[in-house]
């Protein structure tokens, strides 16, 4: 099938892929929501409640308003890659989908694309909750806030093509612990969520420029309290680039495990 298509992706297959996508998420739509969105909820108030009675603000600004800024974030990561490196491998090695899509007019860089837009562009949605609850603690509404559903989504995108590419490095589901472990730990924690990183050594900072979760943190936070639109646009660049080398090492080596 490869052999006589075009590399490029067609509407109508990555169509046909978001309607795939669409018609699962219905019927489990409450259970992956509620996790999405609860989770960090939770998390937001831990930290804001229990160490904020330690330390009441960081740079003039409330700290269970800074880290629901960054729970954002959080949110986003936690939905995408999760959602898409489980489901790919269940897909891929047990269910067989992605063969059965292969055999119809459908290409792997259009399931790549498709299901990494769709998963991304709903943990976008769902990064936009801990904001919601950042409100109800003094966070003024900010007319730049708009832009955040935008900024989880291309966040969001590039970790769920990221997870697709983790999909296909393992064969069991118990083979996620090293990805977890190993590469989303350490992202999760060196993000500037829960702390400032300029208060971090040197070398953690300059590595912290490598962390997509980094850029995406602080355009969030640029959002609500002040943009910079210079270094604005170097976030979102770094947001780009990453969502696009995800992709392309999710359809590499999904081509591999699929065609070749």
């Amino acid at each position: 099938m490869s052999a006589l298509r075009t590399r490029r992706i067609e509407t109508p297959a990555l169509v046909a892929v978001w309607v795939r996508e669409w018609t699962v998420f219905k019927y489990f739509w409450r259970t992956r929501t509620f996790a999405a969105i609860v989770e960090p909820v939770i998390t937001l108030l831990a930290f804001g409640f229990g160490f904020g009675k330690l330390v009441s603000s960081i740079d003039g600004i409330p700290y269970i308003q800074f880290v629901g800024t960054g729970a954002v974030a959080t949110a986003v990561l936690f939905s995408a890659v999760f959602s898409s490196m489980f489901d790919a491998l269940y897909k891929r090695r047990y269910q067989r989908v992605y063969d059965a899509m292969l055999a119809a007019p459908v290409d792997v860089d259009e399931i790549v694309t498709g299901e990494s837009l769709f998963i991304g562009v709903r943990a976008g949605l769902y990064g936009v909750a801990p904001l919601l609850v950042a409100f109800l603690f003094g966070l003024q509404p900010e007319p730049a806030m708009v832009l955040v559903p935008l900024i989880g989504a291309l966040t969001g995108i590039g970790f769920a093509a990221l997870g697709m590419w983790f999909a296909t490095t393992v064969t069991t589901f118990d083979g996620f612990s090293y990805v977890i472990s190993g590469v989303i730990t350490p992202l999760f924690l060196v993000a500037g969520t829960f702390f400032p990183l300029n208060r971090m050594p040197q070398w953690l900072q300059s590595l912290a420029q490598l962390n997509p979760l980094y850029h995406c943190v602080e355009l969030v936070r640029h959002c609500a309290f002040g943009l910079d639109p210079l270094a604005d646009l170097v976030h979102v660049g770094a947001l780009c680039a990453f969502a696009v080398l995800a992709w392309w090492l999710a359809v590499w080596r999904t081509r591999v495990r699929l065609v070749v």
